[in-house]
C-alpha cells in the first residue's frame, strides 16, 4: 500500500482552532459533556509533518462555520493552505445563507476538491431551501462533500438521518460522505449508503475505545459494513482526538474484516476517489 488517504484532519486559521481546543477543554454542550483531551496540539506545519510520518500521503482541512459570514473567509484561508501544502486536498465549506451558492461555485472554480458541513455545530438543517442550489452544484461537478449529520457525541437540532435522506431525495447523485459512519445512527446511515450509489461513510473515531464506550458500533451490522467496502473511507478527527493517531488503525484492523477491505478503506477507495496518482483499479 502506497501510504494511508484520511478524508477527515482539521486544519484550520490558529486561532479558530485554538477556540475548537478551548471548546473541547471546557466540555461544551457538543461534547457531550465528555472528558476529550486533545491529544496533537501543535503548530500547524508539526502537524502536518506527523501526518506524513504516520504514512498519510494525502489529507484534508476540514473547516466549518457556525454563523453567517464565516463561509466565504474560511474558505480564502483554506485556498492559501491547500497552495502551500501540496498533498492537503483542497477543502472548502458553505453555511445556508444569501451568496452561498455563489462561493461555492467560486470554490469549485479554484479547484477544490473535497466540501465540509457540519450540521451539528452549524445548527441548520441541510434540507433548507438556501442550501438546494450548493447542494445541486456539487452533484453536478462530482465533487465529494463530508458532512457531520449523525447525532454524535451530542444531537443537535437537525441531527439524524431524516435531513440528510432529504437532500438526497433531491439529489440523488450527490457524493456525501457521512462523517463518522453517522455515529450513533449507525445502521440508518448504512441504509442511506446502501440506497443511494454515491453515498460513503467514513471511519472517523468509529471502533476506538473511546467512542465504543459512548456509542458502540453494532456487531449484526458489521457484514453491511463489509459488503460496502470500496464506500468506506479513513477519516479519523487528527488532531483533535483524545488518543494516539495508530488507534484508530488498530482499531480498524482488529474487525478482521480482511486485507484487502482494510487497503481499500485506508487507501483505495479515497485513493480512487480523488484521481491520486498510483490510484488502483475499481474492483471487479
Amino acid at each position: 500500500m502506497p501510504g494511508l488517504v484520511d478524508v477527515h484532519t482539521h486544519f484550520m486559521p490558529e486561532r479558530v482552532l485554538r477556540k475548537v481546543w478551548a471548546y473541547f477543554d471546557g466540555l461544551g454542550p457538543l461534547t457531550g459533556g465528555i472528558e476529550w483531551p486533545i491529544t496533537y496540539r501543535e503548530e500547524e506545519a508539526e502537524r502536518a509533518a506527523l501526518l506524513r510520518a504516520f504514512g498519510v500521503r494525502a489529507f484534508t482541512a476540514m473547516l466549518y462555520p457556525h454563523k453567517p459570514g464565516m463561509a466565504r473567509w474560511l474558505n480564502g484561508w483554506a485556498a492559501g493552505f491547500a497552495r502551500r501544502t501540496p498533498d492537503c486536498l483542497h477543502t472548502s465549506t458553505f453555511f445556508p445563507e444569501p451568496g452561498a451558492a455563489a462561493y461555492v461555485c467560486e470554490a469549485l472554480e479554484h479547484g477544490t476538491r473535497v466540501f465540509k458541513a457540519h450540521v451539528q455545530v452549524g445548527g441548520y438543517d441541510p434540507a433548507d431551501e438556501a442550501l438546494d442550489a450548493c447542494w445541486g452544484l456539487l452533484a453536478e461537478a462530482g465533487t465529494p462533500v463530508v458532512v457531520h449529520c449523525g447525532s454524535g457525541p451530542a444531537p443537535g437540532r437537525h441531527t439524524g438521518p431524516g435531513p440528510m435522506a432529504r437532500v438526497l431525495a433531491r439529489h440523488p447523485r450527490l457524493r456525501l460522505i457521512v462523517a463518522h459512519l453517522g455515529m450513533p445512527e449507525y445502521e440508518d446511515f448504512l441504509d442511506l449508503a446502501e440506497r443511494y450509489a454515491e453515498v460513503r461513510l467514513d471511519t472517523t473515531m468509529a471502533f476506538t475505545g473511546f467512542s465504543e464506550r459512548m456509542a458502540p458500533f453494532p456487531r449484526r451490522a458489521l457484514p453491511r459494513l463489509a459488503a460496502l467496502g470500496d464506500r468506506v473511507l479513513l477519516g479519523t478527527d487528527f488532531p483533535n482526538i483524545p488518543y494516539p493517531y495508530a488507534h484508530q488503525l488498530d482499531a480498524l484492523a482488529e474487525l478482521a474484516l480482511g486485507d484487502d477491505w482494510l487497503r481499500a478503506v485506508c487507501h483505495d477507495n479515497a485513493a480512487r476517489l480523488f484521481g491520486l496518482p498510483d490510484t488502483p483499479k475499481p474492483p471487479a
